[in-house]
């Protein structure tokens, strides 16, 4: 049974500089430990030491699907310029097949020029990297429910596409906004707002006015909290209680590397 927990719960082990097993292992602990969902990033290279190796989160993902029952598995967050919106919706397609009902889709504008750049990859002005995103949003969300999809917009055409296996249920798309500018996309497109807790006290009322603009229900929209593993002092169970309370419908404890994860874990 899951922990008594006031919200949901997951953990976001680091993909930098560990071996893939490892994290698999964690990813099985947290199940087993009665969490609900086990995320990871979606980068290329390191925010840190560009030497660092790092683990590709759409592979990891496939892993941890298939070595698990239960908990969910998710992107903190996928980078939507990454890939173009119809390739992604085939791999969460395959992804929610071998995990039905278990995939999250975080999914924000990018924020690493440094792997684009070192990839040769266009790394366009935060403007333009959201108006994909919105765009991107639709494609998903209109993939998602089988096709053919005709669409036409600014970056992206489709013409009678379909990305198998359509997956059921569709994933939550949980939409990453650590600006406020982000925040008002999430507010308006997600199906929940993902933030780090340094900036939430912050972007909450911004989130909250812009659902109050367009007439949308606040309890229509999650938010998922991330919160530094360096934060977590206290017993989860409190920890997330008093996240609740401040809004947070999920907490995400990130970036657990091999010399925290047992600390973590006792406090759980």
């Amino acid at each position: 049974m899951p922990p008594p927990y006031a919200i949901p719960v997951g953990l976001n082990p680091s993909a930098i500089g560990v071996d893939a097993g490892w994290w698999l292992d964690v990813a099985r602990q947290a199940e087993d430990a009665g969490l609900a969902t086990v995320w990871i990033w979606d980068h290329f290279i390191s925010r840190g030491d560009l030497d660092d190796p790092l683990l590709e989160c759409w592979t990891m993902l496939t892993a941890a699907a298939v070595t698990t029952e239960r908990i969910g598995v998710g992107t903190f967050v996928a980078n939507n310029i990454n890939l173009h919106p119809a390739v992604r919706a085939n791999i969460v397609g395959t992804l929610a097949a071998l995990a039905p009902g278990r995939v999250e889709l975080g999914i924000g504008i990018g924020g690493h020029p440094a792997e684009h750049e070192a990839y040769g990859m266009a790394f366009p002005p935060a403007r333009e990297r959201a108006e994909r995103l919105e765009e991107a949003i639709a494609v998903l969300r209109a993939l998602f429910t089988g096709g053919p999809v005709d669409y036409e917009g600014r970056y992206y055409q489709l013409r009678e596409a379909r990305a198998f296996p359509v997956p059921q249920p569709p994933p939550r798309l949980t939409v990453a906004g650590m600006r406020p500018a982000g925040a008002r996309l999430a507010a308006r497109l997600g199906d929940a707002w993902t933030c780090f807790a340094d900036g939430y006290d912050e972007l909450r009322p911004v989130f909250e006015a812009e659902l109050e603009r367009i007439g949308r229900p606040r309890d229509d929209v999650g938010v998922v909290v991330g919160i530094e593993h360096g934060q977590v002092q206290e017993p989860v169970d409190e920890l997330a209680a008093r996240w609740a309370e401040s809004g947070a419908s999920e907490l995400v404890i990130h970036d657990v590397g091999p010399e925290d994860v047992e600390r973590i874990f006792r406090l759980l």
